[in-house]
């Protein structure tokens, strides 16, 4: 027999704030700022004898409902296994929880091409793994991962296509809302949603952004009343149904963890938290056309840095406006408009004279890879000589066309760019390495010796599972472990990552990240 939930939005001191559905699974979370949105549902269940229906205590029993066949959300994707390159049995025979607790510890911003690897591992359509279930907890990871990372529309897209109404994910979709600035879309969702039983303060929002304050103003009364807010929540919602109250008063003090829900209602109360010390994931609030241009600037930077912003988008940015100061980023946006101006007017001069001064600034900021997106292939049709070709051939390394570019392009004289060249070819052992940097490199690409850490889960047909935790070898590697550059080179070859291999290694040569 199905059990039925009917609960009103403003059903009277049944449903506490809580601390969010599933929380025995938080510490595998990659994130710990969800909102506390949603509350445990309360479910009537009939009695299974005749004695009376006398409760034990006043707490409140959690009900998991799980309609039989449901399927896994954890197959969602959105990349095809064709596209990805990836068999559609990756994770093989995997642990579910295991697999979890790796993405959990995926490196937020590693070198880019790893990067890349990490986003498409988490974008894939994959088979599910062994024990998914209806819950969907890989793809919970996988959502996680991705606000961790700042990549709030694409998880907003997996989110719509589960279709899933799962508590713990639903509550991942309130909050993309939020950050999305979607709040009434959210706040819509969640009460047309069935058997889905928002938190005091959620409901206190919705009831707010749907105009109905008098409700709004009983339904904190009654939580108030009830002792289900803490002094901190109390304060804040009602300074957000009435401004009034904060009228000659001091500011609330700011939360080292605000989650989106109380990021909205700091904002909407006139008192909004900067987002440069935030996760990621806020920082697409500051890319609003209603923040300052340094926000957005700032903003932009960190999203694009992770890969979580185009590369041109960042350009239109930095071209919003001419720096009215001078220093710090305004040096930045200086030199990229000048590059940019000066490679539009094909003015070999100019991007002479720019593009050191941008490239620089691109290095200090850590965005050479944008910074390659948007100017490598352009830089291509400008002749230039000396210092100025060596670099603009090397920024052409850092993009995707390096192996043609390799192929077609006579490179500058000298060891080091002949290492390059034969290294963005897949051959680095046929050009001497130059240091012992590049010694390793070449070792990775010509042996066939693997850690067994990575060579058994591999051969077990783990390979998800292998590429996961590959990605320690990796971070190693770009942190100076010259041994684990040689085994991460060695490993993505071994599972037909070449492409992955070679702009890692590209990018190890070209860019500092040791240290």
């Amino acid at each position: 027999m199905k059990q039925r939930v009917a609960i009103g939005w403003l059903a009277s001191g049944v449903i506490g704030l809580g601390g969010g559905l599933y929380a025995q699974d938080a510490p595998i979370s990659s994130i710990d700022w969800l909102s506390d949105s949603l509350a445990t549902p309360v479910v009537a269940i009939a009695p299974s004898s005749n004695e009376p229906p006398v409760a034990n205590s006043a707490g409140i029993e959690t009900v998991t409902v799980t309609p039989l066949g449901a399927p896994s959300p954890d197959g969602i994707g959105l990349i095809g296994r064709r596209e990805a390159g990836f068999p559609g049995n990756l994770w093989g025979s995997s642990e579910l929880d295991r697999l979890r607790r790796l993405i959990a510890a995926l490196p937020i911003e590693p070198l880019p091409a790893q990067q890349d690897l990490v986003r498409l591992l988490l974008l894939t359509e994959l088979d599910p793994p062994i024990g998914s279930g209806p819950d969907g907890l890989l793809f919970q990871a996988r959502v996680d991962a991705l606000l961790a990372r700042g990549a709030v529309d694409e998880a907003a897209e997996m989110l719509k296509r589960t279709g899933s109404k799962a508590p713990a994910i639903f509550q991942r979709a309130f909050d993309v809302a939020l950050l999305q600035g979607h709040e009434d879309a959210g706040c819509q969702q969640l009460r047309a949603t069935p058997g889905i039983s928002p938190s005091y303060s959620t409901r206190i929002f919705c009831l707010a952004r749907t105009g109905d304050w008098q409700a709004a103003a009983l339904t904190l009364d009654t939580a108030k009343a009830l002792g289900e807010l803490s002094d901190e929540d109390d304060a804040l919602l009602a300074r957000f149904l009435d401004s009034a109250i904060a009228d000659g008063a001091a500011p609330l003090p700011v939360p080292e963890r605000p989650s989106p829900l109380v990021y909205r209602m700091l904002e909407a109360i006139g008192e909004p938290i900067p987002t440069a010390q935030l996760p990621l994931a806020f920082a697409h609030a500051d890319l609003r056309e209603t923040s300052g241009w340094r926000a957005r600037i700032g903003a932009a930077e960190r999203l694009a840095r992770v890969g979580s912003l185009p590369p041109e988008q960042l350009l239109a940015i930095w071209s919003e406006q001419k720096p009215a100061a001078s220093g710090g980023v305004w040096e930045r946006v200086e030199a990229m408009q000048g590059l940019d101006r000066a490679l539009s007017d094909a003015d070999a001069a100019a991007v002479a004279r720019f593009l050191p001064r941008a490239w620089a600034e691109a290095e200090t900021a850590h965005l050479e890879v944008p910074f390659a997106a948007l100017f490598g292939t352009r830089l291509e049709d400008i002749v230039l000589s000396g210092e100025s070709a060596v670099l603009a051939f090397r920024v052409g390394l850092l993009t995707e066309s390096y192996e043609r570019l390799a192929l077609t392009q006579p490179p500058p004289p000298g060891a080091y760019d002949a290492f390059l060249v034969a290294l963005a070819r897949g051959l680095p052992e046929e050009a001497e390495a130059p240091d012992t940097l590049g010694e390793a490199i070449t070792e990775g690409f010509t042996t066939t010796t693997l850690p067994e850490n990575l060579s058994r889960p591999a051969e077990n047909g783990r390979i998800g599972e292998a590429i996961l935790l590959a990605m320690e070898a990796l971070e190693n590697g770009a942190e100076g472990d010259l041994d684990d550059v040689t085994s991460a080179i060695a490993f993505l070859r071994s599972v037909r990552l070449e492409d992955v291999a070679r702009r890692y290694a590209l990018q190890l040569m070209l860019l500092d990240r040791r240290g």
